[in-house]
């Protein structure tokens, strides 16, 4: 694992959420907060992620600054894109800034474009950074789990579930678009927790024949509704596109559902808040024992340090045995 091995002596944190929101952002920064300050740092919320550090807007936190946020979605720091800090001179800025207000270390919470940001924060200015990974899709190379993914499954599987109820009553097929991009975990797990009678996984050819097929296959043992989970892609636009296709080519009707952000807030599950908790609390362990830059990934069960160059990509593969999963399950 690439780490210091300088000493440096920690007294003053930052912390800041960049990217998309997910929901035990909070928790992980509540941890963040209350172990940070159990250990006698200092600690300095940094609102709008780095768009918020460019423009100076750090705030010290105490322990009632982070009371009665476990349960709440979002981030109360809140976050922003920050397409500039591409560039390396805004990144020297970033770097001025932290200096000017002593901040000894920086961690940071979101996906892989931002720990790209803060990687190179540290390999061209020697800041001390650390990751933890948050992103409802679950893409960040690495790490078998992000902060946020229990929560917008869940989310979406209710929502299914009361799709399911309606389509039913009416003998109804429905497409229900789900949040993913690159990733097919949402699309794969929702699928399997719903009973979907199809799931169109991202960078997979849409077979609209075996789709249809499924369907059939499902009314003529007396099934009365249909689901089929399509990945949101890259391109807007792709549920309709097969709700075109499956009618004009195979006269299967169909209705369109997108879910949309609500997979993004809401409460966090117990599970999110746990393993949020758990990424705080490590982050400031690792910082106190010069152990950087490293991201707090999850795998195999266990909370810990990862390297940081090993988790700086979009995790986009669907696991095989998931996929026969599926495909076992939904005849």
């Amino acid at each position: 694992m690439s780490t210091t091995t300088k000493k440096t002596k920690i007294k003053n944190i930052a912390i800041l959420c960049s990217g998309g929101d997910s929901p035990g952002m909070n928790c992980a920064i509540r941890a963040v907060v209350r172990t940070a300050i159990g250990h006698g740092l200092n600690v300095y919320g940094i609102t709008k992620g780095y768009s918020g550090l460019l423009e100076g807007n750090f705030k010290k936190m105490d322990a009632s600054s982070v009371g009665n946020i476990l349960q709440h979605g979002g981030t109360i720091l809140q976050t922003s894109r920050c397409p500039d800090f591409e560039k390396s001179e805004i990144r020297t800025e970033a770097a001025h800034i932290l200096k000017r207000k002593n901040i000894d270390a920086l961690i940071v919470i979101g996906g892989n474009g931002s720990f790209n940001g803060a990687y190179k924060l540290h390999r061209e200015h020697q800041i001390p950074v650390i990751g933890i990974p948050g992103t409802i899709d679950n893409d960040i190379s690495g790490t078998d789990y992000t902060i946020g993914f229990d929560t917008a499954v869940q989310t979406a599987v209710d929502a299914v579930d009361k799709i399911r109820d309606t389509a039913h009553s009416h003998a109804r097929t429905f497409i229900v678009e789900v949040m993913g991009r690159k990733s097919p975990a949402i699309a794969m797990h929702v699928g399997i927790c719903t009973g979907a009678e199809n799931v169109v996984l991202p960078n997979q050819e849409i077979d609209l024949k075996n789709i249809v097929d499924d369907v059939k296959r499902g009314i003529d043992r007396g099934k009365h509704s249909s689901i089929i989970i399509v990945a949101e892609g890259e391109k807007p636009g792709l549920c309709h596109e097969i709700q075109k296709k499956l009618d004009s080519k195979h006269g299967l009707l169909a209705h369109v559902c997108i879910l949309g952000h609500i997979q993004r807030g809401g409460n966090p599950s117990a599970i999110d808040r746990f393993i949020a908790s758990r990424m705080g609390f490590e982050a400031v362990k690792c910082l106190l024992s010069n152990q950087f830059p490293v991201v707090i990934g999850y795998v195999e069960g266990q909370v810990k340090p990862l390297p940081f160059e090993n988790c700086l990509k979009k995790k986009t593969e669907y696991l095989p045995h998931n996929l026969e999963l599926l495909k076992a399950l939904s005849i």
